[in-house]
């Protein structure tokens, strides 16, 4: 299947899925994200925000966010429509209609996976086209959370890994006069309290798109409940939200024990 792309040029040029340069639309966006994050740091928050929609209109971003998706192990999962994306030209259709304007968020799918421990995780499956959202969205938000990030931040970040974790505990605690006692955190349901009303205040995004995807609920055994706190895990958008609230508990934890003379490390 082939689409013509409206461009401006005297003949439209036809389009196909896998004819696309993906060479050339990653630079596309990674110049619009270096060029936020450059404005970020001068703190230029009317330059970014125009980066930001100049980025989430582009059919660059748009492509990558459609690749995404359909390159995630849970592309065969459909959501609560039962609608996949399989064919190129489903694909190709999706980046055209990938738009912000307009866009309403559908309810989640829930399903449960079952832990070690014997427990039950919850997991919210978010349509394909939300799905695109989320990551298009989040290609946005990706310059401005990396400049605010802990500088021990290593989860769910690009080009991070628990490898680096390990690498930072080990140089935090290889001196001889170390701190001597290892303290390990876990927010309890993390994803699952964080506060509506947090993001909605923080987040530098789209209001109305933030919180269709916060208030948008789940479906479960064919019976619709709504959602009063959290971020759904499953979600493509909801790591890069929990950085961004979590950014700057290293800094606050450090403060509070630095009159105190205290060998404080934290690696996240």
């Amino acid at each position: 299947m082939q689409i013509t792309a409206q461009t401006g040029a005297s003949r439209p040029k036809p389009l196909a899925w896998k004819s696309l340069d993906w060479d050339a639309i990653e630079r596309q966006v990674k110049r619009l994200q270096i060029r936020m994050a450059k404005a970020v740091v001068e703190k230029r928050w009317g330059k970014v925000k125009a980066l930001q929609w100049t980025l989430l209109h582009s059919f660059s971003a748009k492509a990558l966010a459609v690749r995404r998706v359909i390159r995630n192990r849970g592309a065969r999962t459909p959501g609560v429509d039962n609608v996949r994306w399989e064919t190129n030209g489903q694909k190709l259709a999706a980046v055209f209609r990938l738009k912000c304007r307009g866009y309403r968020a559908q309810a989640l799918r829930r399903i449960y996976i079952l832990k070690k421990n014997g427990k039950k995780r919850p997991l919210s499956i978010p349509t394909m086209s939300d799905r695109a959202m989320q990551a298009l969205q989040a290609l946005a938000l990706a310059p401005i959370a990396e400049v605010q990030a802990d500088p021990n931040s290593y989860g769910f970040r690009e080009g991070r890994c628990c490898h680096d974790a390990i690498a930072q505990c080990f140089n935090a605690l290889a001196k001889p006069n170390s701190a001597q006692w290892v303290l390990e955190a876990d927010i309890r349901g993390c994803f699952d309290n964080i506060s509506h009303s947090w993001l909605l205040e923080n987040i530098p995004m789209d209001k109305s798109t933030l919180r269709q995807w916060l208030e948008c609920g789940y479906m479960e055994e064919g019976v619709w409940f709504q959602s009063e706190a959290g971020t759904p895990q499953g979600g493509i958008a909801s790591p890069i939200l929990a950085n961004m609230v979590l950014n700057g508990l290293e800094t606050a934890i450090r403060n509070a024990t630095a009159k105190r003379g205290h060998r404080i490390n934290v690696v996240r």
